[in-house]
């Protein structure tokens, strides 16, 4: 859900956070509302954007409903760019590690849980987000770490990944989820956590805004989709009211609304306060799922998922000692 970013909370925090110092350091107005009900507006937001994946994909095929969400989250950035009177980032540099950002933090991982949700519940496919961390913490580990893990951050990593299959009901054949929509949900997650690692490394001092950036992101996310959707998908040729009203809630709101309010928190309260709107997700996706769809829900689901969010909140905590 997120831009250089919407997801997902972490990313977005590691971009806002430095590209924040390239902004002018002009007195802040003081928002309308509280950061704590912007921050509940945020989790409901994404939580429910599980549920309108599942809904468009009753009318259009996957890849048109990311294209959607796409083009919509777009719009509302570049209008907001236009309106604040800010530009999109230059330099061809820049403009080609978006290109790569926009790929493992967007066009992917929203395709790929479009078409997780074809076979599996949106709760299921919350759930599966709230992995993320404990891919980004394996992915520290065997690939990027400069320094030792605490005993404690992989103690969260093993108690995550125990809740994932807690979740899916790996004792008695995934309790009748299907095994390659979990597959490709859990990926998502995983795109997600490569996706910040090369945002932290190749795009932290860029000197441009967090939304001129995530307003460029989001734009070349739009054009990979708009280049992939026509080849690999059928075109829609009709668009029932309630599926394209739930790609555009998926779109305007899920993306582009959302990562204003995101990049709002984080400049208030900052980053680590912010992200914390991961673990409400996976809550408000199962709630949702359940409550206006009607989604099964069986014991390993929520105690499960409560695995999950414990071992996630671990990978995030640092030695202080360090």
């Amino acid at each position: 859900m997120t831009s250089a970013t919407a997801s997902a909370p972490p990313a977005a925090a590691s971009t806002a956070e430095t590209s924040s110092t390239a902004e002018t350091s002009s007195p802040a107005r003081r928002p309308l509302l509280d950061w704590r009900i912007r921050f509940g507006v945020l989790s409901l937001i994404w939580g429910f954007s599980f549920l309108f994946i599942k809904v468009g994909n009753e009318a259009f095929a996957p890849l048109y409903v990311t294209l959607g969400r796409m083009l919509f989250g777009t719009a509302v950035l570049l209008v907001t760019l236009v309106v604040k009177r800010e530009r999109l980032p230059r330099g061809a540099r820049v403009w080609g590690h978006l290109a790569v950002a926009a790929f493992f933090l967007n066009a992917l991982p929203f395709s790929l849980f479009a078409y997780a949700e074809l076979t599996i519940p949106s709760t299921l496919a919350g759930i599966c987000n709230a992995a993320s961390p404990l891919w980004g913490m394996l992915l520290a580990v065997v690939v990027v770490s400069d320094d030792r893990p605490s005993r404690q951050r992989v103690a969260g990593l093993g108690l995550g990944f125990i809740g994932v299959l807690i979740v899916l009901g790996a004792w008695q054949g995934f309790s009748g989820q299907d095994p390659l929509g979990t597959v490709l949900a859990l990926i998502a997650s995983a795109s997600y956590a490569v996706g910040w690692q090369y945002v932290r490394r190749t795009l932290s001092d860029t000197g441009h805004s967090h939304l001129s950036m995530s307003g460029g992101q989001l734009l070349l996310g739009t054009v990979q989709l708009a280049l992939v959707a026509p080849v690999f998908a059928t075109t829609p040729t009709s668009f029932p009211v309630l599926p394209l009203l739930s790609v555009l809630a998926l779109g305007a709101l899920g993306t582009g609304v959302a990562f204003l309010v995101q990049y709002g928190l984080v400049d208030e309260v900052g980053p680590t306060t912010a992200m914390m709107v991961t673990y409400f997700v996976p809550v408000i996706a199962t709630t949702a799922g359940v409550a206006i769809l009607g989604e099964h829900l069986t014991w390993n689901t929520p105690v499960g998922a409560a695995v999950v969010l414990i071992g996630a909140a671990l990978t995030q905590r640092r030695s202080t000692a360090r």
